[in-house]
Protein backbone atom coordinates (compact mmCIF):
# COMPACT_ATOMS: atom_id res chain seq x y z
CA UNK A 1 0.00 0.00 0.00
CA UNK A 2 1.37 3.41 -0.93
CA UNK A 3 1.07 6.35 1.41
CA UNK A 4 -1.55 8.91 0.41
CA UNK A 5 -1.93 12.55 1.36
CA UNK A 6 -3.23 12.73 4.94
CA UNK A 7 -6.90 13.61 5.42
CA UNK A 8 -7.45 14.09 9.14
CA UNK A 9 -11.23 14.10 8.77
CA UNK A 10 -11.62 10.56 7.45
CA UNK A 11 -10.04 7.25 8.46
CA UNK A 12 -7.01 6.42 6.29
CA UNK A 13 -6.85 3.22 4.22
CA UNK A 14 -6.78 0.04 6.31
CA UNK A 15 -3.43 -1.44 7.22
CA UNK A 16 -2.25 -4.69 8.76
CA UNK A 17 -1.69 -3.18 12.21
CA UNK A 18 -3.52 -0.50 14.21
CA UNK A 19 -1.50 0.90 17.12
CA UNK A 20 -2.80 3.43 19.64
CA UNK A 21 -0.21 5.84 21.00
CA UNK A 22 -1.24 6.26 24.62
CA UNK A 23 -0.21 9.32 26.64
CA UNK A 24 -2.56 8.37 29.52
CA UNK A 25 -4.08 11.85 29.58
CA UNK A 26 -7.70 12.78 28.93
CA UNK A 27 -7.80 12.51 25.14
CA UNK A 28 -5.80 9.34 24.53
CA UNK A 29 -7.47 7.60 27.48
CA UNK A 30 -10.93 8.45 26.15
CA UNK A 31 -9.84 7.33 22.68
CA UNK A 32 -8.59 4.00 24.05
CA UNK A 33 -11.81 3.35 25.96
CA UNK A 34 -13.98 4.40 23.01
CA UNK A 35 -12.12 1.82 20.93
CA UNK A 36 -12.48 -0.79 23.67
CA UNK A 37 -16.25 -0.13 23.61
CA UNK A 38 -16.37 -0.54 19.84
CA UNK A 39 -17.29 3.09 19.22
CA UNK A 40 -14.17 3.57 17.09
CA UNK A 41 -13.09 0.73 14.83
CA UNK A 42 -11.23 -1.41 14.15
CA UNK A 43 -10.06 -2.53 17.57
CA UNK A 44 -6.37 -1.56 17.99
CA UNK A 45 -3.92 -4.44 17.97
CA UNK A 46 -2.31 -2.82 20.99
CA UNK A 47 -1.72 0.49 22.73
CA UNK A 48 1.70 1.71 23.77
CA UNK A 49 2.75 4.10 26.53
CA UNK A 50 6.23 5.64 26.61
CA UNK A 51 7.33 6.07 30.22
CA UNK A 52 9.84 8.90 30.65
CA UNK A 53 10.05 8.27 34.40
CA UNK A 54 8.85 11.76 35.34
CA UNK A 55 5.06 11.65 35.26
CA UNK A 56 3.19 12.47 38.48
CA UNK A 57 2.29 9.44 40.59
CA UNK A 58 -1.40 9.77 39.74
CA UNK A 59 -0.65 9.25 36.03
CA UNK A 60 0.98 5.87 36.72
CA UNK A 61 -1.91 4.94 39.00
CA UNK A 62 -4.36 5.91 36.28
CA UNK A 63 -2.44 3.84 33.70
CA UNK A 64 -2.93 0.76 35.87
CA UNK A 65 -6.65 1.56 36.20
CA UNK A 66 -6.97 2.21 32.46
CA UNK A 67 -5.47 -1.18 31.65
CA UNK A 68 -8.06 -2.85 33.87
CA UNK A 69 -10.92 -0.89 32.27
CA UNK A 70 -9.75 -1.81 28.76
CA UNK A 71 -9.45 -5.47 29.73
CA UNK A 72 -13.03 -5.48 31.08
CA UNK A 73 -14.49 -3.70 28.02
CA UNK A 74 -16.21 -5.54 25.13
CA UNK A 75 -13.22 -5.15 22.78
CA UNK A 76 -10.05 -5.39 24.92
CA UNK A 77 -6.51 -5.00 23.64
CA UNK A 78 -3.10 -5.10 25.33
CA UNK A 79 -1.30 -1.99 26.63
CA UNK A 80 2.48 -2.10 26.40
CA UNK A 81 4.91 0.18 28.24
CA UNK A 82 8.31 1.13 26.82
CA UNK A 83 11.09 3.23 28.34
CA UNK A 84 14.23 4.72 26.84
CA UNK A 85 15.55 5.86 30.21
CA UNK A 86 14.87 8.25 33.05
CA UNK A 87 14.38 11.78 31.71
CA UNK A 88 15.07 13.49 35.03
CA UNK A 89 18.42 11.71 35.36
CA UNK A 90 19.36 12.37 31.74
CA UNK A 91 18.64 16.09 32.08
CA UNK A 92 21.13 16.33 34.96
CA UNK A 93 23.77 14.04 33.47
CA UNK A 94 27.18 15.63 32.93
CA UNK A 95 28.69 14.81 29.52
CA UNK A 96 32.39 14.68 28.64
CA UNK A 97 33.33 16.09 25.24
CA UNK A 98 35.24 13.86 22.84
CA UNK A 99 36.58 16.92 21.07
CA UNK A 100 34.69 16.38 17.83
CA UNK A 101 32.68 19.61 17.95
CA UNK A 102 33.28 23.09 19.25
CA UNK A 103 34.01 21.82 22.77
CA UNK A 104 37.58 20.71 23.52
CA UNK A 105 38.23 17.08 24.42
CA UNK A 106 37.59 16.34 28.08
CA UNK A 107 35.40 19.41 28.66
CA UNK A 108 32.29 18.97 30.79
CA UNK A 109 28.89 20.03 29.48
CA UNK A 110 25.18 19.22 29.76
CA UNK A 111 22.79 18.40 26.93
CA UNK A 112 19.69 20.54 26.44
CA UNK A 113 17.31 17.60 26.84
CA UNK A 114 14.21 19.57 27.82
CA UNK A 115 13.04 22.95 26.40
CA UNK A 116 14.58 25.22 29.04
CA UNK A 117 14.51 28.99 28.97
CA UNK A 118 17.61 31.12 29.46
CA UNK A 119 18.57 34.61 30.55
CA UNK A 120 21.70 36.12 29.05
CA UNK A 121 24.11 38.21 31.16
CA UNK A 122 22.66 41.36 29.55
CA UNK A 123 19.17 40.36 30.69
CA UNK A 124 17.84 39.11 27.33
CA UNK A 125 15.57 36.06 27.55
CA UNK A 126 16.19 33.10 25.23
CA UNK A 127 14.04 30.02 24.77
CA UNK A 128 13.16 27.36 24.41
CA UNK A 129 16.73 26.03 24.41
CA UNK A 130 16.93 22.65 22.70
CA UNK A 131 14.47 19.82 23.14
CA UNK A 132 15.18 16.11 22.81
CA UNK A 133 12.66 14.82 25.31
CA UNK A 134 9.71 14.12 23.01
CA UNK A 135 11.81 12.62 20.22
CA UNK A 136 14.21 10.55 22.34
CA UNK A 137 11.95 9.50 25.20
CA UNK A 138 8.56 9.11 23.50
CA UNK A 139 8.63 8.94 19.70
CA UNK A 140 11.74 6.81 19.16
CA UNK A 141 10.98 4.19 21.86
CA UNK A 142 7.43 3.81 20.56
CA UNK A 143 8.51 3.44 16.95
CA UNK A 144 11.31 1.05 17.91
CA UNK A 145 8.78 -1.18 19.69
CA UNK A 146 6.38 -0.99 16.73
CA UNK A 147 9.14 -1.98 14.29
CA UNK A 148 10.01 -5.04 16.34
CA UNK A 149 6.47 -6.04 17.35
CA UNK A 150 5.06 -5.61 13.83
CA UNK A 151 8.09 -7.14 12.11
CA UNK A 152 8.90 -4.07 10.03
CA UNK A 153 11.75 -4.78 7.64
CA UNK A 154 14.66 -2.33 7.34
CA UNK A 155 13.95 0.08 4.50
CA UNK A 156 10.34 -1.04 4.17
CA UNK A 157 8.24 1.41 2.18
CA UNK A 158 4.83 -0.26 2.26
CA UNK A 159 2.48 1.28 4.81
CA UNK A 160 1.54 -1.56 7.17
CA UNK A 161 0.97 0.33 10.43
CA UNK A 162 -1.64 2.95 11.34
CA UNK A 163 -0.68 4.90 14.46
CA UNK A 164 -3.68 6.38 16.31
CA UNK A 165 -3.00 9.72 18.01
CA UNK A 166 -5.38 11.22 20.60
CA UNK A 167 -5.28 14.84 19.47
CA UNK A 168 -8.66 16.51 19.95
CA UNK A 169 -10.48 19.08 17.83
CA UNK A 170 -9.31 22.01 19.98
CA UNK A 171 -5.69 21.02 19.23
CA UNK A 172 -6.09 20.35 15.51
CA UNK A 173 -2.97 22.38 14.70
CA UNK A 174 -0.85 19.64 16.27
CA UNK A 175 -1.84 17.01 13.69
CA UNK A 176 1.06 16.00 11.45
CA UNK A 177 1.69 13.41 8.77
CA UNK A 178 3.94 10.48 9.57
CA UNK A 179 7.60 10.83 8.63
CA UNK A 180 8.01 7.05 8.43
CA UNK A 181 7.37 5.27 5.15
CA UNK A 182 5.90 2.16 6.79
CA UNK A 183 3.45 4.10 8.95
CA UNK A 184 0.50 6.43 8.55
CA UNK A 185 -1.15 8.45 11.30
CA UNK A 186 -4.82 8.52 12.18
CA UNK A 187 -6.57 11.08 14.38
CA UNK A 188 -9.92 9.47 15.33
CA UNK A 189 -11.04 12.35 17.57
CA UNK A 190 -10.63 14.80 14.69
CA UNK A 191 -12.75 12.64 12.39
CA UNK A 192 -15.84 13.48 14.46
CA UNK A 193 -14.63 16.85 15.80
CA UNK A 194 -14.37 15.66 19.41
CA UNK A 195 -12.71 18.19 21.74
CA UNK A 196 -11.20 17.71 25.17
CA UNK A 197 -14.43 18.62 26.96
CA UNK A 198 -16.29 16.02 24.89
CA UNK A 199 -13.76 13.42 26.05
CA UNK A 200 -14.34 14.37 29.68
CA UNK A 201 -18.13 14.23 29.23
CA UNK A 202 -17.87 10.82 27.57
CA UNK A 203 -15.84 9.54 30.51
CA UNK A 204 -18.48 10.88 32.91
CA UNK A 205 -21.31 9.29 30.91
CA UNK A 206 -19.57 5.91 31.06
CA UNK A 207 -19.03 6.23 34.80
CA UNK A 208 -15.26 6.47 34.41
CA UNK A 209 -13.04 8.82 36.41
CA UNK A 210 -11.47 11.74 34.57
CA UNK A 211 -7.77 11.06 33.90
CA UNK A 212 -5.14 13.38 35.34
CA UNK A 213 -3.04 15.72 33.25
CA UNK A 214 -0.32 13.73 31.55
CA UNK A 215 2.99 15.59 31.50
CA UNK A 216 6.32 15.53 33.29
CA UNK A 217 6.09 17.36 36.59
CA UNK A 218 8.94 19.69 35.54
CA UNK A 219 7.76 20.29 31.95
CA UNK A 220 8.60 23.85 30.80
CA UNK A 221 5.46 23.79 28.63
CA UNK A 222 3.27 24.07 31.74
CA UNK A 223 1.30 27.29 31.64
CA UNK A 224 0.69 29.42 34.72
CA UNK A 225 -2.67 27.76 35.32
CA UNK A 226 -1.00 24.37 35.51
CA UNK A 227 1.82 25.60 37.76
CA UNK A 228 -0.81 27.15 40.00
CA UNK A 229 -2.82 23.92 40.04
CA UNK A 230 0.31 21.97 41.00
CA UNK A 231 1.11 24.46 43.76
CA UNK A 232 -2.40 24.32 45.22
CA UNK A 233 -3.41 20.69 44.56
CA UNK A 234 -0.14 18.79 44.26
CA UNK A 235 2.37 20.50 46.56
CA UNK A 236 4.67 17.46 46.62
CA UNK A 237 5.35 17.58 42.87
CA UNK A 238 5.38 21.37 42.86
CA UNK A 239 8.15 21.34 45.45
CA UNK A 240 9.97 18.70 43.40
CA UNK A 241 9.72 21.04 40.38
CA UNK A 242 11.12 23.94 42.45
CA UNK A 243 14.04 21.77 43.56
CA UNK A 244 14.59 20.46 40.03
CA UNK A 245 14.65 24.02 38.65
CA UNK A 246 17.29 25.06 41.18
CA UNK A 247 19.42 21.93 40.72
CA UNK A 248 19.34 22.24 36.94
CA UNK A 249 20.46 25.85 37.03
CA UNK A 250 23.30 25.07 39.44
CA UNK A 251 24.31 22.00 37.44
CA UNK A 252 24.88 24.13 34.35
CA UNK A 253 26.82 26.71 36.38
CA UNK A 254 29.09 24.04 37.88
CA UNK A 255 29.63 21.79 34.87
CA UNK A 256 28.98 23.67 31.63
CA UNK A 257 31.21 26.68 30.99
CA UNK A 258 29.90 26.87 27.42
CA UNK A 259 26.38 27.83 28.49
CA UNK A 260 26.52 31.62 28.66
CA UNK A 261 23.11 32.00 30.30
CA UNK A 262 21.25 30.86 33.39
CA UNK A 263 18.55 28.30 32.63
CA UNK A 264 15.02 28.11 34.05
CA UNK A 265 11.88 25.98 33.72
CA UNK A 266 9.61 29.03 33.41
CA UNK A 267 9.84 31.46 30.51
CA UNK A 268 9.91 34.45 32.84
CA UNK A 269 13.41 33.19 33.68
CA UNK A 270 12.88 33.35 37.40
CA UNK A 271 13.00 30.56 39.99
CA UNK A 272 9.61 28.85 40.26
CA UNK A 273 9.16 29.83 43.88
CA UNK A 274 9.54 33.51 42.97
CA UNK A 275 6.86 33.66 40.25
CA UNK A 276 3.38 35.08 40.80
CA UNK A 277 0.98 32.50 39.38
CA UNK A 278 -2.11 34.25 40.76
CA UNK A 279 -2.40 37.01 38.19
CA UNK A 280 -5.17 37.15 35.61
CA UNK A 281 -2.74 37.23 32.72
CA UNK A 282 -0.55 34.23 32.01
CA UNK A 283 2.30 36.45 30.77
CA UNK A 284 2.88 34.69 27.48
CA UNK A 285 1.76 31.27 28.65
CA UNK A 286 -1.93 31.65 27.95
CA UNK A 287 -2.45 28.09 26.80
CA UNK A 288 -1.40 24.57 27.69
CA UNK A 289 1.50 25.09 25.33
CA UNK A 290 1.82 21.67 23.75
CA UNK A 291 1.16 23.14 20.30
CA UNK A 292 4.91 23.79 20.45
CA UNK A 293 5.53 20.08 21.04
CA UNK A 294 6.61 18.54 17.79
CA UNK A 295 4.63 15.36 17.23
CA UNK A 296 1.49 15.50 19.33
CA UNK A 297 2.82 12.90 21.77
CA UNK A 298 2.71 14.88 25.02
CA UNK A 299 -0.20 16.13 27.08
CA UNK A 300 -2.80 13.79 25.58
Amino acid sequence: MNKTTMNIFTPPPETEYNVLSLGAGVQSSALALMAAHGEITPTPDFAIFADVGAEPTEVYDWLDTLRELINKAPHPFPVHVVQHGDLETATMEVQISKGKGSKPEGAEYLQSVIPMFGRMPNGDVVGAIGRQCTADYKIKPIHKFIRKHCNIKHGQKNVTVTEWIGISWDEIQRAKESRLKFMQKRYPLLETKINRSDCINWMYDQGYPVPPRSACYFCPFHNNNEWRRMRDEDPVHFQKAIDFDKRLRQKFIDHDKFMKMKVYLHRECKPLDEIDFDNDEDRGQQTWDFQSECEGMCGV
